[in-house]
């Protein structure tokens, strides 16, 4: 298990690198690409896994408070991310508010992950 779950941290790390990169890549103007629409639900789905192997890992001491901000950010990455990525592809123009949560909220996530012990 211990092996699955270190796998399923590097997808994890993955997809937040690929919803901050496109961020800082665009920040001069920013959007919504759809590779950080891919990255917000490769996140997703990657620590709900994680969230379900915990219960089997050795010496595991779950933070679930903390694994519950973290999901409910997740989500709103992620749908913040969809929203954008289908204005960017009807050619409407994507606000940087919206374009600024996506890149701006997954990075406060991987914050939460490292800094809140």
């Amino acid at each position: 298990m211990t092996i699955l779950f270190n796998f399923l941290v590097f997808l994890h790390v993955v997809g937040a690198a690929m919803i901050v990169g496109y961020w800082i890549a665009t920040m001069r103007e920013p959007t919504v690409h759809p590779r950080q629409r891919d990255g917000a639900f490769l996140q997703l789905l990657t620590g709900v896994a994680m969230m379900g192997l915990i219960p089997f890992l050795p010496d595991a001491n779950p933070n679930y408070a903390k694994l519950g901000i973290k999901l409910v950010i997740a989500i709103v990455v992620a749908v913040l991310a969809v929203v954008g990525t289908r204005k960017a592809k009807t050619g409407q123009p994507v606000s940087t508010g919206l374009a600024h949560g996506v890149g701006g909220l997954a990075l406060v996530n991987v914050a939460i992950a490292t800094l809140w012990q």
